[in-house]
């Protein structure tokens, strides 16, 4: 018997999703994806992106300075020594953490190195360098990320974290984000919109619907809360052809300056203006010169 493995290539909407300060990512869809789930879809992907945002540096800071301190006792650990004899305690792995935010007892060095690895990964993986690179990410990949994360945690901290810890509150769910750096940034699929081409996907609608049904698409998308009306447009030029225009400009003006300043019977002193070099030149002693002189 002879098995004949058949290979399907499947062609798939591509929704890059771009942000106003040039973050974004690209998402894969279908024309027959209900907008509503899309945008559910989109919105999960974005909460997750911003739990790797504050997750990825905080476990670096985990793996040098530890878990964070409760609110009331954070501060310079050499400041409460000094002024408010406090008994710290320090393991074998203490660095004072400069911030003060956390207790300085880290898991050593390998445990660190781990820390930074898994970061690192997952940071990659949704930076917007992938747009570029022309990688779509999916929520999957993503919790995977994140599951590393947690268990490099898991390992360098047996105990757990502090109930307090920002890591293990973004670990849990993207309610840990509340009163963190991205917390207003978190999307809600029933308050968000998504735009193209300054039109809004309509709920209760297909992709289909508004991009029509040719799978083979990419469009720029912008997803925001819902009640914030069309989105501000791409501008005509990005801005390092904004400034390659603007340096053309400058030289050009300079340029422009320099012969406005220039005498006008400059040209005078240039050799095919000397009425007389023509006949030397005929002659055959248009180079000769008086000695001495070059």
């Amino acid at each position: 018997f002879f098995f004949i493995k058949s290979i399907l290539t499947f062609e798939m909407v591509i929704i890059s999703v771009k942000k106003p300060d040039g973050d974004g990512f690209l998402y894969e869809t279908t024309t027959t994806t209900s907008n509503d789930d899309l945008i559910a879809q989109l919105c999960e992907i974005w909460n997750a992106r911003l739990r790797v945002r504050i997750l990825a540096p905080s476990l670096r800071e985990l793996g040098k300075h530890g878990p964070m301190k409760k609110i009331e006792e954070q501060g310079l650990d050499e400041v409460k020594e000094k002024y408010e004899d406090a008994n710290l305690i320090k393991n074998e792995f203490y660095v004072a953490d400069p911030s003060g935010l956390r207790t300085g007892n880290g898991p050593g060095h390998e445990l660190a190195a781990t820390l930074n690895r898994v970061a690192d990964d997952a940071e990659q993986y949704c930076d917007k360098s992938q747009v570029q690179a022309r990688k779509n990410l999916t929520l999957e990949e993503i919790n995977d990320k994140i599951a590393n994360m947690r268990g490099a945690v898991m390992m360098a901290f047996p105990m757990g974290l502090p109930e307090w810890d920002t890591i293990k509150l973004a670990m849990d769910s993207v309610d840990g984000l509340e009163g963190t750096g991205v917390g207003a940034e978190v999307m809600d699929p029933e308050n968000a919109a998504l735009w193209v081409a300054g039109k809004e996907f309509m709920k209760g609608q297909l992709v289909s619907d508004r991009l029509g049904k040719n799978e083979k698409t990419k469009v720029i998308a912008k997803l925001q809360k819902s009640g914030s009306g069309p989105p501000q447009r791409e501008p005509a030029v990005s801005e390092e052809e904004r400034k390659a225009m603007m340096a053309h400009y400058f030289k050009k003006q300079e340029e422009m300056k320099k012969l406005a300043e220039s005498q006008d019977d400059d040209y005078l002193a240039s050799a095919w203006a000397d009425s007389g070099n023509m006949k030397r030149s005929l002659q055959g002693v248009g180079d000769i010169r008086a000695p001495g002189l070059r």
